[in-house]
């Protein structure tokens, strides 16, 4: 008797692949996960003669956003930023640039060139962030591409091949393989629910034999999808040897390595010509004069319903002003030691919110020699503390570049209870792993821990304590945090997304509150802005 996969089964079979990209276009094409709706701020204009005062704390990219957005439709905006320029984590750093990290100053070395810079923050723009790619349209900002996943990078685990790097290709190509031959053979050993017909169940096998390039008989022999060990053009190439699958199976990569470029880095990614921060620029180009530098908040509180007053430090001199609304993107933790006249449920709320301890370092490299081994762009991957090398994209074929040379994003403190050199010298030996010349190639280290880092002591705000998302509880924390203290004071950024870690967040934060904002004005009236002196 014949017996079919059903379609729950069938969605699950490819998950277990790594194929996450491929589930969640099945999902969304049964129903089961939403679209992503685009819902720019509509703000009507403002009367100039009584142009609502709007004070902004912080220039990260949700405060530069709503700026930048309540500037066009008339209101009267200023921006306090802490730090001497803005953009927030949006940072990027070049030679002669200062790294603030709390007991760790640097001054960067690298060569003053224009591709040798350091994305410390984000480095990524995925294509479907429309709102920042919008933005980036907007302030003329110029996009190349990003390359996140190279097949030619590689693969280091001390656990396998005896800690010999092995390239992605090599463990993408074998795996893909040897689990498609498992599934060929069992396809049809699976339970009926909802079954497919023989037409599905064939055209799936089907798909099955060329996912993983199986022999006759479903065996996967190896393919030369990896590459070939030499010939190819003139000659007939000669496939390389297959990697061993139970070597294969001694790394914890194999999931991480077949679900890359899936999920967010899955579409084309790009990254702004000459930095990151040229975002930052955009935006500030746009609102001159209007952000003031060096400025240290001391207090916020509310007005009984009529707006806000905060009061700040800026060269040793005291200032107060009032404002009607108030933008605040400074980070939770931080403000909860402002003082400030909020609830107690608000003060709770931003008590609650954890952050990241992201790490990073970059090296400049004395030549571009990850380009002899074939990589242009895209990152390696090691079982070390380092976790990842990244190769720039940009500056091919020139004389040198600045490499990635370390990315913990799970925690960083590995890294912050070492030394500046102790620092360097780990990401130096273990990138000798991946790369054996590695020490004799870097120089001119800098290392960037986000949880020490001055004005923001850490990274991406974090709502849940466990994988299974937010309890009952955190779900009110947070919308208690969405919500505008007084009708007047909006909290902005990652920290007011359930999905935070991405610049698109944070815009999507600000668009949300400037829209709450516009919908609250009806029959509100509004009192002159107090201009800073």
């Amino acid at each position: 008797m014949n017996k079919f996969v059903s379609r729950r089964e069938l969605l699950s079979l490819i998950g277990k692949t790594g194929a996450t990209a491929a589930v969640l276009k099945a999902s969304t094409a049964l129903g089961l996960v939403p679209e992503t709706n685009v819902q720019f701020p509509d703000i009507p204009s403002v009367n100039p003669a009584n142009r609502p005062a709007v004070v902004i704390l912080g220039g990260g990219i949700s405060g530069l956003t709503t700026a930048y957005e309540l500037d066009k439709a008339g209101y009267d905006c200023v921006v306090l930023e802490a730090a001497p320029k803005a953009g927030g984590r949006c940072m990027t750093v070049r030679s002669g640039d200062l790294i603030d990290e709390v007991g760790n100053p640097q001054i960067c070395e690298f060569d003053d060139e224009p591709h040798m810079y350091f994305n410390a923050g984000p480095a990524r723009i995925p294509s479907t962030h429309r709102n920042l790619l919008r933005y980036c349209r907007e302030l003329g900002v110029e996009l190349e591409i990003f390359v996140n996943e190279n097949k030619e990078a590689y693969v280091q685990d001390d656990a396998m091949f005896n800690g010999k790097p092995i390239k992605n290709a090599a463990v993408t190509t074998s795996a893909r393989g040897f689990m498609a031959e498992i599934m060929a053979k069992n396809f049809t050993g699976h339970e009926l629910d909802q079954p497919l017909n023989q037409y599905e169940a064939e055209s799936l096998l089907s798909a099955i034999r060329s996912f993983g390039d199986l022999s006759e008989g479903d065996v996967f022999k190896g393919s030369t999808r990896s590459g070939y060990a030499h010939g190819g053009f003139i000659e007939h190439g000669v496939q390389k040897d297959v990697a061993d699958f139970s070597e294969l199976l001694k790394t914890d990569f194999m999931r991480m390595i077949l679900g890359q470029n899936e999920g967010e880095t899955g579409p084309v990614l790009f990254q702004p010509v000459g930095g990151m921060d040229k975002i930052v620029q955009g935006f500030t180009n746009k609102l001159e004069g209007k952000i003031y530098y060096d400025v240290m908040v001391a207090s916020v509180n509310l007005n009984n319903g009529d707006g806000v007053e905060v009061t700040y430090e800026h060269k040793g001199m005291k200032y107060k002003i009032q404002a009607d609304y108030c933008f605040n993107c400074i980070p939770s933790h931080l403000m909860t030691g402002i003082e400030n006249n909020f609830d107690d449920n608000y003060i709770e709320a931003m008590r609650y919110v954890r952050r990241g301890e992201a790490y990073k370092s970059a090296f400049q490299a004395k030549t571009r020699f990850w380009e002899k081994d074939d990589i242009y762009g895209g990152i390696s991957w090691t079982n070390q503390k380092i976790q990842q090398i990244w190769y720039p994209p940009h500056g091919v074929f020139k004389d040198k570049g600045v490499i990635l040379g370390a990315y913990d994003y799970g925690g960083g403190m590995h890294f912050t209870k070492l030394s500046q050199e102790e620092r360097l010298e780990t990401a130096i030996r273990q990138g000798q792993k991946v790369h054996p010349e590695y020490r004799d190639q870097v120089e001119k280290g800098i290392t960037i821990a986000w949880h020490r880092m001055n004005h923001m002591l850490g990274c991406a705000a974090r709502w849940a304590r466990n994988r299974d998302g937010m309890t009952a509880d955190e779900e009110r924390l947070y919308r208690t945090l969405q919500q505008p203290a007084g009708g007047r004071h909006y909290m902005i950024g990652d920290q007011i997304s359930v999905h935070s870690a991405w610049q698109e967040s944070a815009i999507l934060s600000a668009h949300w509150a400037i829209n709450d904002m516009v919908k609250r004005q009806s029959g509100i009236s509004t009192m002159p802005g107090q201009k800073l002196s």
